[in-house]
């Protein structure tokens, strides 16, 4: 009797069971309306880009002027060399950009001033050229880490 038994309950067909695929079926469908309200709707953006302006007069240009610092302490302005090395306050240089400052300003046009450092320039000789450009009233300046050649 107990082979028949065994033979039995592997014999018996439980058929499809629909309950765990409704349940399936239940939760994708309740993550596809989840995420249905976090679709973003893509709407248009007008924007207006830049076009030709004819202008009055011709925009001035900045006036550049490039300083240089090398590792001894001399100090150049536009190549050419300006006070002593050994000089902190810098007289020469203080004047000339303030000269050409002014003759900036009176041309409407703004100057642009590029320090160019060497690698081995103190720091106080750099701060030294910031004192003379703020005597000179300038205050657009940058620092170039190459210099121009």
């Amino acid at each position: 009797m107990s082979k028949r038994h065994k033979k039995e309950s592997s014999e018996v067909n439980l058929g499809f069971q629909i309950a765990p695929m409704v349940d399936v079926v239940f939760v994708i469908m309740l993550f596809f309306m989840v995420m249905a309200g976090a679709v973003q709707v893509e709407n248009t953006h007008n924007t207006k880009l830049p076009g030709t302006e004819t202008t009055k007069s011709d925009t001035p240009m900045p006036d550049e002027i490039a300083i240089r610092i090398e590792d001894d302490g001399q100090v150049f302005l536009n190549d050419e060399p300006s006070d002593s090395p050994t000089d902190p306050t810098l007289p020469e240089l203080a004047k000339n950009l303030y000269d050409l400052n002014k003759v900036s300003i009176d041309a409407h046009a703004e100057v642009m001033v590029t320090i160019y450092a060497n690698d081995l320039a103190r720091y106080e000789r750099v701060i030294n050229v910031l004192d003379a450009l703020t005597r000179a009233h300038i205050g657009n300046v940058t620092f170039q880490a190459v210099a121009p050649e």
